[in-house]
């Protein structure tokens, strides 16, 4: 689905001058596949809470943007050298936009210190009152990649969290030899009653 949502955004681009018609067509194609999607998440997402795990690993909170610390501080143990800042008044954003947002950092950083060794790497999280923009992006790297194996996989699953929430994702080689992955995740302010404290929706956390 996620491979039939991203040809379809393509699709226009590759006709000279396409038609109103291509367009409506190729865009409702991406909305199909976008909420049938989403849809199947849904259902694994039921299969998955049938399975035999330990109580406290089911309802363990998912990671959110608070812990792309323990991101950077695992890199750096491995020897890799990692910069990270923060832009922006952060908010509450919904588990989503959290989880989605979190998981990107980790296999852009997973990607780096596979596919670029000696690289410098820079995490930078932006707040924004529309959502929130992920960027990483690492230097060339300064030996040998070694050889990969499988079909990897990563910047697919990478497309389809960014797709899934609305989204948009961004990748490619920067000019100075490196690589870049730019997510940027729409999330609209929710309104709150006036005066409360208490943090967002906790049994959305424990999903």
């Amino acid at each position: 689905m996620s491979v039939i949502s991203i040809q379809a955004q393509v699709v226009p681009h590759l006709v000279e001058n396409p038609s109103d018609e291509l367009r409506e067509n190729a865009e409702g194609i991406r909305r199909n596949a976008v909420d049938a999607l989403t849809e199947l998440r849904r259902v694994l997402g039921v299969l998955r809470s049938e399975d035999p795990l330990p109580q406290a690993a089911r309802h363990a909170p998912q990671p959110t943007l608070d812990r792309v610390d323990e991101l950077v501080g695992n890199a750096r143990g491995a020897g890799v050298e990692v910069t990270a800042e923060t832009t922006g008044e952060p908010r509450p954003l919904s588990p989503g936009v959290e989880l989605s947002a979190f998981r990107i950092v980790q296999e852009a950083l997973s990607n780096a210190m596979r596919h670029a060794p000696g690289a410098r790497v820079r995490v930078e999280i932006r707040h924004r009152v529309s959502g929130v923009t992920v960027r990483v992006t690492n230097t060339a790297p300064d030996r040998p990649v070694p050889p990969t194996t499988g079909a990897g996989h990563g910047l697919l699953g990478m497309r389809e969290r960014a797709a899934m929430l609305g989204g948009e994702l961004v990748t490619g080689p920067t000019p100075d030899g490196g690589y870049e992955v730019t997510a940027i995740l729409p999330a609209p302010p929710t309104a709150e009653p006036a005066g409360s404290a208490a943090p967002a929706d906790p049994a959305e956390d424990s999903r």
